[in-house]
């Protein structure tokens, strides 16, 4: 079969650098499996992209911060020093001859599959804060932790509206959080298990806000929290986050059965908003390579189907820690994600006879339904909101724009008639494909890559069609699923070979003629793109 001489396949692609095993995150899952291949023998490379740049931050990458971070955050030497002694097995990496890089993300994860047949192996894309390149890896493991999910409200936008992780990590591991006194919006084991950490760290939990009739996570936890004078709020949501500048305060209504606020409001004063109403596993890498990803209520959600060697779809790709999936007992007890990073390594040598004694946790079934969990939320807080605001605060766009689909603003469309239904109203027509969503309004295209409005998407079209969330598809992932500067981009190395004909695949000819040579219209049968040699 000819290739055609203008497409990339077959070109040479300029990898900088080779290693026998790639590891993604320094957690407890990714630092373990680390040492332990170093131990065994294998040439390792372990990166993290924490502690992230301050602009990064400001950016919501890779958690939500809410602009909640204190300017320690700005001092890098700082960070790193923080981000290294709060993990002690950080220096064991070191020691047992890991090859460790903070401050440096995957961008892309790349393998021959269906549309791919010419790669020399599986490629992974890296950047940091100076140069990016390309790495080479016979086996990947993929600990790419967890985010929050957003939930938005009047006010959401007001820095000290932040995640949950982001806040406990800014807290406990940095030092770097700035709101002291704050409100945490669920009771899930991860969220109480927040409140506990930053109560730990010396923050003041002001109240904790639950949509439900009681609180959905482990009960010691609620006990815990009630005892160290932590006040509970079942049937409530905000309604409203309050103040100029930053969050000064909120305001919270009692709600029914259908999420409508009832009663009398009550301001609550606190400087930061927790959102804590749900975590979900980090699969964009994972989904983009190709990997198949599930919607697995007992594993948080969306994440990837692996095997009881933790291999996914992928074969010489593997998933361990919270990116694996996440469940009440892994949250309490890291040791269940070191036995994860353990088994997969034991995999990838053939020997899994000696981790049989690895930590084994199989996720129990969820205490509560996640998915009416969820999108009891959105229609409390988002759908029966007092106002409208932006569920997508980069595109800003609104909950009525997605569920009515209307194209971006700046295309200057305008409705033939007002539209005056509410949004409730609206809950009855079909749903789209995520993905229509995004190109039809931008929702999820911004700079945090639809970190804080991604699952709010889908629970609205979940809410639309009257489906549960495992019925709306995984919006897609696409490389580089981290924001890349083009001044990094631009230091990909590219053949001679790969480079002769790149202005033929963008089919703009017109692009080396000056402006008096350009026809009045341009149209395929004039495009010379098609028949220059």
């Amino acid at each position: 079969m000819k290739i055609d001489e203008k497409s990339v396949a077959g070109k040479e692609l300029i990898i900088q650098e080779q290693t026998q095993l790639l590891v993604l995150g320094a957690g407890p899952a990714g630092l373990s499996a680390a040492i332990e291949a170093a131990r065994r023998g294998l040439s390792v490379v372990l990166i993290d992209e924490n502690p992230v740049p301050f602009k990064t931050m400001g950016d919501e990458v890779p958690l939500h911060y809410g602009q909640g971070m204190s300017g320690v955050a700005r001092n890098r030497n700082a960070m790193i020093e923080a981000f290294v002694t709060s993990e002690p097995l950080i220096q064991v990496a070191f020691e047992a001859g890991v090859d460790v890089r903070l401050g440096t993300a995957c961008w892309g994860l790349y393998a021959n599959g269906p549309g791919v047949h010419w790669l020399p192996g599986t490629v992974a894309g890296l950047a940091d804060e100076e140069r990016g390149w390309l790495i080479g890896a016979e086996h990947v493991i993929v600990a790419a932790g967890r985010r929050d999910i957003g939930m938005g409200f009047p006010g959401w936008e007001k820095p000290g509206v932040m995640g949950a992780t982001a806040a406990v990590t800014l807290a406990t591991r940095f030092g770097a959080l700035n709101p002291r006194r704050v409100v945490i919006l669920g009771t899930s084991a991860e969220a109480l298990s927040a409140a506990a950490a930053l109560r730990r760290a010396g923050i003041e939990i002001t109240a904790i806000v639950e949509q439900e009739t009681k609180p959905v996570g482990p009960a010691h936890l609620v006990t815990e929290l009630r005892a160290a004078g932590c006040e509970f709020l079942p049937h409530h949501v905000v309604r409203e986050a309050l103040g100029r500048e930053s969050v000064e305060g909120v305001l919270i209504a009692a709600v029914d059965k259908t999420g409508r606020a009832v009663g009398e409001e009550r301001r609550i004063g606190c400087e930061g908003v927790v959102l804590a109403v749900g975590v979900t596993p980090v699969v964009d890498l994972l989904a983009a390579l190709g990997c198949h990803i599930a919607f697995q209520p007992e594993r948080g959600g969306y994440a990837p189907v692996v095997d009881a060697g933790q291999r996914t779809s992928v074969h010489n790709v593997y998933a361990v820690g919270d990116c694996a999936g996440i469940w009440p007992a892994k949250s309490l007890d890291r040791s269940i994600a070191v036995g994860e990073g353990l088994r997969a390594v034991g995999t990838i040598l053939g020997d899994t006879k000696n981790y049989e004694s690895a930590e084994v946790s199989e996720p129990d079934p969820p205490a509560y339904d996640l998915s009416a969990y969820r999108m009891a939320w959105v229609r409390a807080s988002v759908i029966e909101a007092r106002g409208e605001f932006h569920v997508c605060q980069c595109e800003e766009v609104t909950a009525r724009e997605i569920l009515e689909l209307r194209p971006p603003r700046y295309l200057g469309w305008q409705a033939d008639r007002r539209n005056d239904r509410s949004l409730s109203s609206l809950l009855d027509e079909a749903p789209p494909n995520p993905d229509q969503v995004k190109r039809l309004t931008r929702a999820g295209m911004g700079p945090c890559q639809g970190r804080r409005c991604r699952e709010q998407i889908a629970a609205l079209l979940a809410l639309k069609a009257a489906a549960p969330l495992a019925a709306i598809p995984l919006a897609g992932y696409r490389a580089p699923v981290r924001p890349l500067p083009l001044a990094i981009a631009s230091q990909l190395l590219e053949s001679a070979h790969q480079a002769q004909h790149w202005e033929l695949w963008f089919g703009i000819p017109s692009q080396w003629q000056p402006p008096w040579e350009d026809p009045e219209f341009f149209t395929v049968a004039t495009n010379e793109a098609t028949s220059r040699g």
